[in-house]
């Protein structure tokens, strides 16, 4: 069999803090994240068993089977990570508690016949998973938040821009990032934050005070994404890395 170009999405995952936990906490945080991609992916009707996997030391990336629509990877793939990562964490101690990076992208990339992947794609997919802004947003959003999401452009030009079912475009916020001599634009998303559509980045949220002025909004969109609007005070911090 000779290696092919084919056009695939993608996805990676990072596990926030992984380090200095200790070989019996990570091994735990490593298979309770690859159980909860597997379920997310399945659930999200792309078959895991056809998808391409890589072993990124504290996370995973995942090329998913020709044909898969990008938006699952989104809707409702992004929703079942988070619910299902949260549901871990209320009963989780604190050294297997999980909180993730994830960054989608899709292009042509070159599939050999172990099935192994290379290519352009999957360079600016690391670069994407290493992101500062998708660092800080995470380290500053309340731990009840399990993950960061970054789509590079031309992911969001295909699939978030167009609003379709289970997607909110007003909740992805374009950031610019540098890694090593990776410069491009991207968006920005917490699943589960409110957001503020008038920056250029995710709104993190800090905790609501207890007066009559203060309120929470859930508003239910798509099949089963909460979106979370309120009113108080948002605070933006793009600078520095975490």
């Amino acid at each position: 069999m000779e290696e092919e170009v084919a056009y695939r999405a993608m996805l990676a995952v990072d596990i926030e803090r992984s380090a200095g936990r200790g070989n019996v906490a990570f091994h735990q945080i490593r298979e309770v994240l690859t159980a909860v991609l597997r379920e997310s992916f399945e659930d999200s009707g792309i078959e895991w068993k056809a998808c391409l996997l890589g072993d990124l030391g504290d996370g995973l990336r995942v090329i998913a089977p020709y044909g898969i629509r990008k938006t699952r990877l989104i809707h409702p793939l992004i929703h079942e990570l988070t619910v299902r990562l949260r549901a871990h964490n209320r009963t989780a101690g604190p050294a297997t508690r999980i909180r993730v990076r994830v960054a989608l992208h899709a292009g042509d990339v070159f599939l050999g016949p172990a099935g192994e992947a290379t290519g352009r794609p999957l360079e600016v997919l690391a670069r994407l998973l290493d992101a500062a802004p998708a660092r800080i947003a995470l380290a500053d959003a309340p731990e009840s938040l399990t993950a960061s999401l970054v789509v590079s452009e031309h992911f969001h030009e295909e699939t978030v821009r167009h609003g379709y079912p289970g997607i909110d475009p007003e909740s992805f916020h374009k950031v610019t990032l540098t890694e090593k001599e990776y410069t491009a634009d991207a968006w920005l998303h917490l699943p589960g934050s409110a957001t503020d559509p008038r920056h250029g980045a995710a709104a993190t949220p800090t905790p609501m005070a207890a007066s009559p002025e203060s309120r929470m909004v859930n508003k239910a969109s798509g099949n089963g994404v909460i979106y979370a609007t309120g009113t108080g005070t948002q605070n933006i911090h793009l600078t520095g890395r975490s």
